[in-house]
């Protein structure tokens, strides 16, 4: 495994290292180029995160995941946030000097240039012999047809449908901020980023949680709480409201996105690990695509709600959220043998730092224990 994570990294490199030549005005066909870069580096990624999650949850015992993986997912979310803002300011400075072309090729080069020290770093991981017994192969077909026996199966179903709900209207929330409520880049860029920091803030704490009670529990949490996003922006388009918004939905999605992988690496035995991790990449992609695609339709074609079309388009994907956790959450159970009973109001306060009244004090001793200081850096496996 960590042969293959090398080379697809090498080869995210090269493409990284073409895209510089964008900025030839005489290149042929850039667009085309430019598409054919992107869909490059997608398909890397999406191989590397596979390979990568499935040698990665070798390294580590089922009730260190949440944790380790929480306090990861803050990490990585820094230094995106960093490197997202010095990318910002050096096509800001370098744009008002008239040297846009020159920026961006330097850019790249940056990232090429990150991407081969990641590899490097990476060269010393573990490469952990993957054993797979007789019996422990099996195609996409004989996977989907176990969809009424499966718990797993179950599980890709769930998070499909919420993705595809998610996405009738998430690709498009840039367009209602910048072209149908005017905007500017600034306060957009501030509201995107309240977002990014909540969700960093709350990943090690889901974490923690999720150790304790289970990831199933955490996720049907948050997926009971995601259809109210998008009502939430139906309310009002002030700034600061929006900005409440989003410190929100970072905080209910960081539990989901970390809960969903974890609970894969709970659900799947090591031999089948890598494999199901690829059918539930490439249902889950589908389910995107077509939310994509259909909220892409919709929106210039549903009726106006308060002056605005993308408004109907919120309230069809709050709706179809909802009914995609009514109708499939349940069908799917948490693996984990060892859980702590705690009920979902007091799971959910004690997540946000409060201890109801509901809760005994052994319970809230507990749960008390997981919280720690915020950005713990720490040595870890």
């Amino acid at each position: 495994r960590l042969k293959f994570l090398l080379f697809s990294v090498f080869l995210q490199i090269l493409v990284l290292a073409a895209f510089p030549l964008l900025v030839w005005e005489r290149l042929p066909a850039r667009v085309a180029f430019l598409i054919v870069l992107t869909v490059a580096f997608r398909l890397l990624a999406s191989l590397i995160g596979t390979l990568w999650g499935g040698l990665v949850s070798d390294y580590l015992e089922p009730h260190e995941r949440g944790n380790y993986l929480g306090w990861r997912s803050q990490v990585t979310g820094l230094a995106g946030l960093a490197g997202m803002g010095a990318a910002g300011y050096f096509l800001f400075v370098m744009g008002r000097q008239g040297l846009e072309a020159s920026a961006f090729m330097m850019l790249f080069l940056g990232c090429a240039f990150f991407r081969f020290f990641s590899w490097y770093l990476m060269r010393f991981m573990v490469d952990l012999p993957l054993h797979t017994p007789p019996g422990s192969d099996f195609t996409f077909l004989m996977f989907v047809r176990r969809f009424r026996q499966s718990n797993f199966v179950q599980y890709v179903l769930y998070v499909s449908g919420l993705t595809f709900a998610t996405h009738l209207a998430a690709p498009y929330i840039s367009v209602y901020m910048l072209r149908d409520l005017g905007f500017d880049y600034l306060t957009y860029m501030v509201l995107h980023v309240a977002a990014v920091v909540s969700g960093l803030i709350a990943f090690p704490i889901w974490g923690r949680h999720a150790d304790m009670v289970g990831n199933a529990r955490i996720l049907k949490i948050t997926s009971f709480l995601i259809p109210v996003i998008p009502i939430l922006w139906l309310i009002s388009s002030a700034p600061l409201y929006l900005l409440a918004v989003q410190f929100f939905s970072g905080f209910v999605w960081s539990g989901f996105n970390l809960c969903s992988t974890n609970f894969i690496f709970d659900a799947v035995t090591p031999a089948k690990r890598v494999r199901c991790l690829a059918y539930y990449g490439l249902i889950t992609a589908a389910a995107l695509f077509a939310g994509t695609l259909l909220g892409g339709y919709l929106a210039g074609r549903l009726p106006m709600l308060w002056g605005m079309r993308m408004r109907s388009l919120f309230l069809v994907s709050a709706a179809v959220r909802f009914a995609a956790h009514f109708f499939l959450a349940p069908n799917f159970r948490e693996v984990r043998a060892a859980q702590r009973k705690v009920t979902s109001i007091d799971l959910f306060f004690s997540v946000l730092g409060l201890r109801p009244a509901a809760m005994s004090d052994s319970e809230a001793n507990s749960l008390a224990a997981t919280r720690r200081p915020l950005f713990f850096f720490r040595n870890h496996p």
